[in-house]
């Protein structure tokens, strides 16, 4: 299982430019697989953030987790992504997904009308896209497309989406490169995520797809504390729909149960047991948590450098 990290932070912190670039260098040289960023409030746009990246990396994957569909038209995305493909020679990994009804209905005042047949929809544009350059032509029930797409130096982006349920899960493995989850512990990746995709993937004649699971992690002692706390910390993600019925396909009652939250050999021991599920990669989120959160993440940082060849 290849081992990433979020280099733009997914918790509350809010990174900064200084900061990404930072966390770029320091994965890319301490051996990291993969380097991921969120696209969040209080975070940098995602797309923005890798092409960043990609000036001051050489080796590593930069990936998205996740960029929103329904507010950006799958065309300007196309461009975008290719965009960054070409600043970073070819290291993207182009992470979307529909998000939540609150963010897209609430925050952007957008309808989040049919999520499945959106995305499917999106999936083909970008696919088209892809193909050039020249004319993208897609004639779709929510999208029409009748353009002249031409990156300079942009080679094909793979694109994984943010698939929990059932039918999302389909769409990734007919169409896609794979899927990125969340709050999916062990037995929802390894009786619902894996072998729903991978069936997928199986009849549509495609690879066995990647599967992205993405983990909070705190390396600390006092684990039932630590815990504790990141019970309060990650509260917010309870009321959302979708991490409910992830949650409740698990073993974990809350995502403070899906965290690797302990010393080294427990979180060792946990990695493996996601590996073991399914899970071809992993990426993790850096959380401060205990009496002295910075040193958390320090201790934390240093554990992931320790295992950056794979678990």
């Amino acid at each position: 299982m290849r081992v990433g990290m979020f280099i733009g932070d997914a918790t509350s912190h809010r990174t900064t430019v200084e900061e990404l670039i930072a966390n770029a260098r320091w994965a890319d040289e301490h051996g990291l697989a993969t380097g991921w960023v969120p696209h969040i409030p209080w975070s940098l746009d995602g797309l923005v953030a890798l092409a960043l990246a990609g000036q001051v990396t050489s080796r590593i994957e930069l990936g998205t987790a996740v960029m929103p569909t329904y507010p950006r038209h799958p065309l300007a995305m196309a461009q975008q992504a290719l965009s960054v493909q070409a600043a970073c020679h070819g290291r993207l990994a182009l992470g979307i997904g529909p998000s939540h009804p609150v963010v897209i209905e609430r925050m952007h005042g957008l309808s989040y009308e049919r999520p499945i047949r959106h995305l499917s929809e999106y999936i083909a544009v970008l696919d088209a896209s892809s193909v050039g350059p020249g004319m993208v032509r897609f004639d779709g029930e929510m999208y029409h497309v009748d353009a002249l797409l031409d990156v300079p130096g942009a080679t094909p982006v793979p694109v994984l989406i943010a698939a929990l349920a059932p039918q999302m899960l389909r769409l990734a493995g007919e169409r896609t490169t794979g899927t990125i989850t969340y709050w999916a512990d062990e037995r929802s990746v390894g009786e619902h995520v894996v072998p729903r995709i991978s069936e997928a993937a199986t009849k549509a004649g495609r690879p066995a797809p990647r599967v992205v699971v993405g983990l909070p992690i705190a390396i600390c002692d006092d684990a039932p504390a630590a815990r504790e706390e990141a019970v309060a910390a990650f509260a917010a993600y309870t009321a959302i729909p979708t991490y409910q019925r992830i949650l409740a396909r698990g073993d974990s009652g809350s995502p403070a149960d899906v965290a690797v939250i302990g010393d080294e050999r427990a979180a060792t021991a946990r990695l493996r047991s996601f590996a073991d599920a399914g899970a071809t990669d992993v990426m993790l989120a850096v959380v401060g948590l205990g009496p002295d959160h910075e040193q958390t993440r320090r201790r934390t940082a240093e554990f992931i450098a320790s295992i950056a060849g794979g678990v």
